[in-house]
Protein backbone atom coordinates (compact mmCIF):
# COMPACT_ATOMS: atom_id res chain seq x y z
CA UNK A 1 0.00 0.00 0.00
CA UNK A 2 2.69 2.91 0.85
CA UNK A 3 4.29 1.67 -2.74
CA UNK A 4 1.11 2.77 -4.47
CA UNK A 5 0.83 5.82 -2.65
CA UNK A 6 4.38 6.87 -3.40
CA UNK A 7 3.43 6.27 -7.14
CA UNK A 8 0.16 8.83 -6.56
CA UNK A 9 2.08 11.39 -5.07
CA UNK A 10 4.94 10.75 -7.59
CA UNK A 11 2.08 11.31 -10.35
CA UNK A 12 0.82 13.65 -8.76
CA UNK A 13 4.24 15.70 -8.74
CA UNK A 14 4.87 15.17 -12.10
CA UNK A 15 1.27 16.45 -13.08
CA UNK A 16 1.87 19.19 -11.80
CA UNK A 17 5.21 19.82 -13.45
CA UNK A 18 3.88 19.35 -16.62
CA UNK A 19 0.95 21.81 -16.09
CA UNK A 20 3.82 24.20 -14.78
CA UNK A 21 5.44 23.84 -17.73
CA UNK A 22 2.58 23.93 -20.31
CA UNK A 23 1.52 27.08 -18.55
CA UNK A 24 4.75 28.47 -19.41
CA UNK A 25 4.73 27.72 -23.07
CA UNK A 26 1.15 29.12 -23.14
CA UNK A 27 1.95 32.24 -21.75
CA UNK A 28 5.05 32.55 -24.00
CA UNK A 29 3.04 31.75 -27.22
CA UNK A 30 0.23 34.64 -25.74
CA UNK A 31 3.76 37.33 -25.25
CA UNK A 32 4.63 36.03 -28.68
CA UNK A 33 1.24 36.72 -30.72
CA UNK A 34 0.60 39.63 -28.85
CA UNK A 35 4.25 41.37 -29.68
CA UNK A 36 3.37 40.64 -33.55
CA UNK A 37 0.26 41.97 -33.05
CA UNK A 38 1.46 45.00 -32.20
CA UNK A 39 4.12 44.99 -34.65
CA UNK A 40 2.23 44.53 -37.25
CA UNK A 41 -0.67 47.28 -36.32
CA UNK A 42 2.13 49.81 -35.98
CA UNK A 43 3.34 48.75 -39.46
CA UNK A 44 -0.39 49.15 -40.89
CA UNK A 45 -1.09 52.87 -38.82
CA UNK A 46 2.56 53.51 -40.56
CA UNK A 47 1.28 52.36 -43.99
CA UNK A 48 -2.01 54.38 -43.44
CA UNK A 49 -1.07 57.45 -42.15
CA UNK A 50 1.53 57.49 -45.39
CA UNK A 51 -1.32 57.18 -47.84
CA UNK A 52 -3.37 59.78 -46.20
CA UNK A 53 -0.69 62.15 -46.15
CA UNK A 54 0.21 61.27 -49.74
CA UNK A 55 -3.77 61.90 -50.65
CA UNK A 56 -3.66 65.22 -48.64
CA UNK A 57 -0.37 66.11 -51.08
CA UNK A 58 -2.60 65.57 -54.27
CA UNK A 59 -5.54 66.99 -52.95
CA UNK A 60 -3.60 70.49 -52.19
CA UNK A 61 -1.86 70.49 -55.48
CA UNK A 62 -5.09 69.68 -57.42
CA UNK A 63 -7.09 72.79 -58.64
CA UNK A 64 -10.38 73.23 -56.87
CA UNK A 65 -13.40 71.68 -58.33
CA UNK A 66 -15.83 74.15 -59.52
CA UNK A 67 -19.57 72.88 -58.08
CA UNK A 68 -22.13 73.60 -60.70
CA UNK A 69 -25.08 75.60 -59.48
CA UNK A 70 -28.33 74.14 -59.74
CA UNK A 71 -31.43 75.85 -61.96
CA UNK A 72 -34.18 77.36 -60.36
CA UNK A 73 -37.55 75.00 -60.70
CA UNK A 74 -39.67 76.81 -62.96
CA UNK A 75 -43.06 77.35 -61.16
CA UNK A 76 -46.11 75.80 -63.00
CA UNK A 77 -49.35 77.96 -62.91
Amino acid sequence: MADNSNKNAANSQFRKLRQAEEGKRAMLDYENNAAANRAKTARLRALRLARDAEEAAAAALAPPVKKKKKAAKKEKI
